[in-house]
């Protein structure tokens, strides 16, 4: 992989930890999840070769500690985050943006926010349920989760979580196992020490969020959404697919299901610099 610029930005309530690589039009990663900037490892040199790449941690993840280590997470906050590291990086030009999973709604708020400052957005499988018709039924399931946390802890609170976000809510049948490549393997240690944080903050405050859909629909020609092929149904992908629709734009599929940038790393990147360059 190639060596990244490292650096840190001084934000509201935390301290950022970027990095940055490549050459030519710049280009920001907003991870979701817990992976933080590690989560992009296995598609970062291939982007590099054609963009000038920042990715980053967000607030509380990994390298990128909060003020207060209880800090409620707002989408707002995070997206402002992304702002000021475009104001930092790319001052004098509106960037290409990638958004996966709590990632993309951090990004669909930044355009919504500063539009002057995204050229174009690819929001992978942002899951704004608040969207959906049937929300309300989301919102007892994002209550179930939390409150299984409290009282049961982490694993069983991620176990309901994850029903929930399979198709009609159903456990799903055993799968192949899919081998890992190394590098995606190595964070498992991270992810897992993110997972509280995870759970207890950033599902509630984002799962709770909903966009902006009339602003949404005037900024719509600098907007891709896209789904996982294989996560067609899923919970995470429903939302992109009703924005696609609403605002009258085609779905991109990628490769994989939710988490294909880690289980299809090479296809997964050349389907978004496909994104990007259409």
């Amino acid at each position: 992989m190639t060596d990244p610029s490292i650096g840190s930005l001084r934000v509201n309530g935390a301290t950022l930890h970027y990095e940055v690589r490549g050459q030519g039009p710049f280009l920001l990663l907003i991870p979701g999840g817990t992976g933080g900037a590690a989560s992009f490892d296995g598609i970062i040199d291939d982007m590099a070769a054609e963009y000038t790449v920042a990715t980053y941690d967000p607030r509380g993840m990994s390298r990128s500690p909060l003020d207060d280590p209880e800090a409620e997470q707002r989408v707002a906050e995070h997206a402002d985050d992304a702002f000021r590291i475009l104001e930092l990086l790319s001052p004098d030009t509106p960037a290409r943006v990638f958004g996966a999973s709590s990632g993309a709604i951090a990004a669909l708020h930044l355009l919504t926010v500063h539009p002057e400052r995204v050229e174009r957005l690819v929001a992978h499988e942002p899951p704004v349920v608040e969207v959906l018709p049937d929300s309300s039924e989301h919102r007892a399931l994002i209550a179930r989760v939390q409150e299984t946390f409290r009282t049961q802890g982490l694993m069983p609170a991620m176990a309901a979580f994850a029903a929930g976000l399979t198709k009609d809510g159903a456990t799903t049948e055993p799968q192949a196992e899919i081998k890992l490549p190394p590098q995606a393997a190595a964070r498992a240690e991270q992810t897992m020490a993110g997972l509280p944080y995870f759970i207890g903050r950033i599902v509630p405050g984002f799962m709770s969020y909903t966009p902006d859909v009339h602003r949404l629909e005037t900024l719509s020609d600098r907007l891709v959404l896209a789904g996982g092929q294989d996560s067609r149904g899923e919970l995470p992908y429903r939302p992109a697919a009703f924005l696609a629709e609403h605002l009258g734009s085609e779905l991109l599929h990628f490769p994989g299901g939710h988490t294909g940038m880690t289980t299809h790393p090479t296809e997964f990147g050349e389907s978004l610099r496909n994104a990007l360059r259409a």
